[in-house]
């Protein structure tokens, strides 16, 4: 059974930083993924990792503040969100897919969610 569990999530103010974690379970070589929801708009995506870590994409808003990562010693991925904006205020979910391309466009799997929320 895969499971996807997101922590990290909190109430910052603007210009904090914040390190999501995704613990996987139940899923060997699979791409992973930030995905993000605003309340009262779609979700969107935000950042996608290889198998291997080696390939990363990121959403044109997030470029040069989130860094997506994983450690495959522990099933887990990451995304360090710098320099925060009361926009980036969201539900965010972790994905997994079989490619960081495929995971970006409609992954497999899907996390519960960890709220964050960003004061001016």
């Amino acid at each position: 059974q895969v499971q996807l569990v997101e922590s990290g999530g909190g109430l910052v103010q603007a210009g904090d930083s914040l390190r999501l974690s995704c613990a996987a379970s139940g899923l060997t070589f699979y791409a992973m993924g930030w995905f993000r929801q605003a309340p009262g708009l779609e979700r969107e995506f935000v950042a996608a990792i290889s198998s291997s870590g080696g390939s990363t994409y990121y959403a044109d808003f997030v470029k040069g503040r989130f860094t997506i990562s994983r450690d495959n010693a522990r099933n887990t991925v990451y995304l360090q969100m710098n320099s925060l904006k009361p926009e980036d205020t969201a539900v965010y979910y972790c994905a997994a897919g079989p490619s960081a391309a495929a995971t970006r466009r409609n992954p497999d799997y899907w996390g519960q969610g960890t709220q964050v929320t960003i004061s001016s």
